[in-house]
């Protein structure tokens, strides 16, 4: 996990935190197969998303946005593991966000969630849907955990604006 703060479109921090994540993503998947034989897929990005103010909240003003930029790991993954990554990373590309990078557990709870297709943009819509079921269906937002979540299925760099695809969770009580 690495936090931060802004527009992701627009500061730096969001692209030097990506450029820091998968890299060490990807030095844990090939230690673990070279040490134990185990291979698998290294996961999707996720972003959680909120403001100090949750009311103030919104698409239209992203520079009062926190976040924090994740990739999940195996269980079986380790501190241990992850620092050695860490050093190989270090010692091949070492980049920027580096050192802003801790190994930790996500305890989300209880949450509910919904498929966006499209761009991040579009996202209002279905955002919408998704706090209309919250509410719909009598479950509170937990107040505790308020942020938004995304894991983001679609490289963007590959895929088209309008074919992304986007997991949106909310925490509820």
């Amino acid at each position: 996990m690495i936090d931060g703060r802004g527009d992701p479109n627009t500061v730096e921090e969001a692209k030097e935190t990506i450029e820091a994540l998968f890299p060490v993503a990807y030095a844990l998947k090939f230690m673990i197969k070279k040490e134990r034989g185990i291979d698998y897929v290294v996961m999707s990005l996720e972003g959680l998303w909120w403001t100090d103010d949750m009311t103030e909240f919104s698409m239209e003003n992203k520079d009062i946005w926190k976040w924090i930029y994740m990739i999940m790991q195996p269980e079986f993954i380790t501190k241990d593991m992850f620092n050695r990554a860490l050093l190989q990373v270090e010692k091949k590309k070492n980049p920027a966000a580096l050192s802003k990078m801790r190994f930790e557990t996500l305890h989300e709870g209880l949450s509910a969630q919904i498929m966006h297709i499209g761009p991040y943009s579009a996202e209002g819509p279905t955002i919408d849907k998704l706090h209309n079921f919250i509410r719909e269906n009598n479950y509170k937002f937990d107040g505790l955990k308020e942020k938004h979540h995304e894991i983001y299925l679609s490289d963007p760099r590959k895929v088209a604006p309008e074919k992304m695809k986007t997991i949106i969770r909310q925490p509820v009580r």
